[in-house]
């Protein structure tokens, strides 16, 4: 049984803010590093018990995440992507796809250090349903027929896990602890708003997804879940909030006749959200008439 290992840094247990932990030259980034490496050995260790043969690691975190030196040694590890960008080197050779320090998608009431590929976003949705990281490879996956059965994170990723796909094995290793969305934040005050949670000890948290992943693997032989109905076409919407660069909110609208990848991996353009949506009403009304 092939796997794949998506890793992030942000949904780790201990890993406590953006401004001290997940950045090159911050405080704790080397120790976010080891923390990061040390769990998705926890959950390598579960799968292979259960019974994988190879297991492919993706350092997916932003400036990187993973200590190759402290990595287990049975697995191969991926930086970097080919072209197209997506699926992220995932194809039909795999049977899994799993997911460890994963955190919630942009704008999660309770997430800790939730965004979606960067604090710019508000929110990103396909076909009407709003999704984030996790959501985006594992349509990929529905899409390529690989199933998805295991991810750990924070609590409020674990809730968006189990929405998508029902029946998906999940860890949650801390619990965000603000109700509201901050949708109406600036790049730089959200990245400050999402970052109060409370932790697990690393160690416990280690235990429970080495046992999560070995009951995901095992219940994926005889159970069979994992996969995302998908039916195109295709309608990506992504909003984004200002920031230094983009004085006010813009959105883009992104079409693909028949896959979900291809929708991933074509460009939009994006225009003044408010602009957007009043050329959309207008054409409303026009239609009527």
């Amino acid at each position: 049984m092939k796997v794949y290992v998506m890793t992030d840094m942000e949904g780790v247990a201990g890993v406590l803010n953006f401004h001290e932990w997940t950045s090159p030259g911050t405080l704790y980034y080397d120790m976010a590093k080891e923390f990061l490496t040390l769990e998705v050995n926890a959950a390598v260790d579960g799968l292979f018990e259960g019974g994988a043969t190879e297991i492919h690691v993706i350092d997916a975190h932003g400036p990187g995440g993973i200590n190759v030196r402290m990595l287990d040694p049975r697995v191969e590890v991926s930086r970097g992507w080919g072209e197209p960008t997506w699926p992220l080197g995932l194809d039909k050779s795999y049977d899994f796809v799993v997911w460890v320090a994963q955190h919630a998608k942009a704008c999660t009431p309770y997430g800790h250090l939730c965004h979606t590929q960067s604090l710019g976003y508000i929110d990103e949705s396909v076909n009407g349903v709003s999704i984030g990281e996790f959501g985006e490879l594992a349509m990929c996956a529905s899409e390529l027929g690989v199933r998805a059965i295991f991810g750990s994170g924070d609590e409020a990723f674990t809730r968006e896990a189990q929405a998508l796909l029902p029946g998906i094995e999940t860890v949650a290793v801390k619990r965000g602890l603000r109700p509201g969305t901050g949708a109406d934040l600036n790049e730089d005050d959200y990245g400050r708003y999402a970052g109060s949670a409370r932790h697990l000890h690393p160690v416990r948290a280690r235990r429970l997804i080495r046992e999560g992943a070995l009951r995901a693997i095992c219940r994926a032989q005889t159970e069979r879940f994992g996969i995302i109905p998908l039916k195109p076409p295709f309608k990506r919407i992504i909003k984004l909030r200002p920031n230094k660069d983009r004085p006010q909110a813009t959105m883009a609208v992104i079409e693909h006749p028949t896959s979900f990848i291809g929708v991933m991996n074509t460009q939009g353009e994006y225009k003044p959200a408010a602009a957007r949506r009043a050329a959309a009403q207008k054409s409303k009304r026009a239609k009527k008439g």
